[in-house]
C-alpha cells in the first residue's frame, strides 16, 4: 500500500506517542513547527513552544535549523520538493505519451493539479498541516512572494511551457494573470478554511478535495482559455 492508498486524512497533531519511537528528533521538530505555523502563521509561533510541541530543548531547534526563519524554511521544502517533483513528472509524462496537437488543457491540468489534492486527502495530518501553510504563505505580502518562487517557481515555469504548446498564440502577460487567478483558487481550496461551506449553506464542503479537485481542473481550462485566447487577448 502507498502513502496515497491510505484512508482520507484529516486535521489534526500526528500521533506523538508513536513518532517519539519511529520518526529522528529532527522530524518531530519539523512536524510540530508545520502544525503550529499552519495553524498561527510564522509570527504567532515562537521557537520555545516549537520545542514544547516536540518533546524537545529550545536548544535543539537552533542547533538543527538556527534561527525561526531557518526553520520556516525547513518545513515548507520538505514537503515543496515532493509536491512539485510530483506535479512535473506528472506533466512531463502527459507531454510524452501525448501528441502535441492532441494535447488539452483538461489533461494537462489533471496531471499538475492531482497531486496536491490526493496529498491532501490521504497523505496524513501533516499534509493538511502543509496545505494551510502555502495558503497562508502565498497570501503573505511579507515573505510570501520570495517563499513561493523559490520553492514554487520552477514547476510553474515548465506548466507554463506546456500551455504554450496548447495555446501557441497566447501572450505571456496574459499567461501569468491567468495562472495568478488559479494560483489563489488552488492555494485557498487546499487550505479548507470551511467559508465555502458557510457560503453555500452546506451544499459544498470544502473538505470535499476529490469533487474540488475535478471542479479546478474545468475552472483552470476554462480560465486559462478565456484569458489567452483570441477573444480574451489583452494585446
Amino acid at each position: 500500500m502507498t502513502k496515497l492508498d491510505a484512508p482520507t486524512a484529516k486535521r489534526g497533531r500526528p500521533p506523538k506517542a508513536k513518532a517519539a519511537g519511529a520518526a529522528d528528533t529532527r522530524d518531530l521538530i519539523l512536524d510540530a513547527a508545520e502544525d503550529l505555523f499552519s495553524k498561527h502563521g510564522f509570527y504567532g509561533v515562537t521557537i520555545r513552544e516549537v520545542a514544547r510541541e516536540a518533546g524537545v530543548d529550545t536548544a535543539l531547534v537552533h542547533y538543527y535549523f538556527g534561527a525561526k526563519r531557518g526553520l520556516f524554511d525547513a518545513v515548507f521544502l520538505r514537503r515543496a520538493e515532493v509536491w512539485n517533483n510530483e506535479r512535473v513528472d506528472a506533466i512531463n509524462r502527459y507531454a510524452r505519451e501525448v501528441a502535441p496537437e492532441k494535447m488539452t488543457l483538461e489533461g494537462l491540468f489533471e496531471a499538475f493539479l492531482r497531486p496536491p489534492f490526493q496529498w491532501s486527502l490521504k497523505g496524513g495530518p501533516g499534509w493538511k498541516h502543509y496545505s494551510a501553510l502555502v495558503a497562508q504563505t502565498n497570501a503573505n505580502p511579507t515573505f510570501g512572494g520570495e517563499t513561493m518562487a523559490r520553492y514554487f517557481d520552477p514547476a510553474i515555469r515548465r506548466l507554463i511551457e506546456l500551455i504554450k504548446v496548447i495555446l501557441p498564440g497566447a501572450a505571456e502577460v496574459d499567461l501569468y494573470w491567468a495562472y495568478h487567478n488559479l494560483s489563489g483558487a488552488l492555494t485557498l481550496t487546499l487550505g479548507e478554511t470551511g467559508r465555502l461551506d458557510r457560503l453555500s449553506g452546506g451544499l459544498c464542503r470544502s473538505g470535499d478535495l476529490e469533487t474540488a479537485g475535478d471542479y479546478m481542473v474545468r475552472f483552470a481550462a476554462a480560465g486559462f482559455r478565456a484569458v489567452c485566447g483570441p477573444e480574451g487577448r489583452t494585446g
